[in-house]
């Protein structure tokens, strides 16, 4: 096996990718070559899965009513989750939570159906594909930054719903439309930071030491 250590500069330039990503709503005019989509969707197929089960699938959608009728669907749910807010209604409301009709591409991610794979997951199998799935998926994101694209993750509809639009088989499940493609610009911080929704935590309070961490015990 052929040995591959990295430069300081080539370690520079992966985590200035990594944080560079962002969940982007907003798309410009324009298109990905299918080189470029083939290379992001090659980055996906590269990620690491529980067992080595790969359960992605994805489905690149072209047709302009089906692009109508998903967006149709995440109406639906956007409507459907304000009426759980109480205070905060109005303020998601004003939030732009998609580019899916302005993004070049749309790309559906389906859990596909349990193949029976245990290596790894024999006390969480759902959670472990999932898992797997998000890691395929971020995959993705960080290619596209690469590729200075900007890539939007909408999770806002009925799992059942899409997966009667795309024909998808019984035990299969959509979890992600991704909206791809150029863009402006990029956003200097997460947009739902800068739209004061929530902001990142400190480090201090994600990380414990041989225990969960206290700051986010209840008491």
């Amino acid at each position: 096996m052929e040995q591959i250590n990295f430069s300081q500069h080539e370690r520079d330039v992966i985590y200035q990718v990594i944080h560079a990503r962002r969940d982007m709503r907003h798309f410009a005019d324009g298109e990905v070559s299918d080189e470029v989509l083939s290379r992001i969707l090659e980055a996906a197929h590269a990620a690491p899965s529980v067992g080595y089960m790969q359960p992605w699938r994805f489905v690149r959608i072209k047709k302009d009513e089906l692009r109508e009728a998903l967006i149709a669907l995440v109406e639906e749910e956007k409507d459907k989750t304000a009426n759980q807010m109480d205070e905060r209604k109005a303020e998601f409301m004003r939030l732009k939570i998609e580019g899916i009709r302005d993004c070049a591409e749309l790309i559906a991610v389906v859990l596909a159906p349990d193949d029976g794979t245990i290596f790894g997951r024999r006390t969480m199998p759902e959670e472990m594909a999932l898992c797997s799935v998000s890691c395929a998926i971020e995959n993705m994101w960080l290619a596209a930054r690469a590729e200075n694209l900007g890539m939007g993750w909408v999770s806002f509809f009925d799992p059942n719903d899409v997966a009667t639009l795309l024909h998808c088989p019984e035990g299969s499940k959509p979890i992600a439309l991704l909206c791809l493609g150029p863009v402006k610009a990029f956003y200097d911080k997460p947009m739902l930071e800068t739209e004061g929704w929530r902001s990142r935590e400190d480090m201090g309070a994600i990380l414990g030491e041989n225990h969960y961490p206290i700051s986010h015990i209840k008491s």
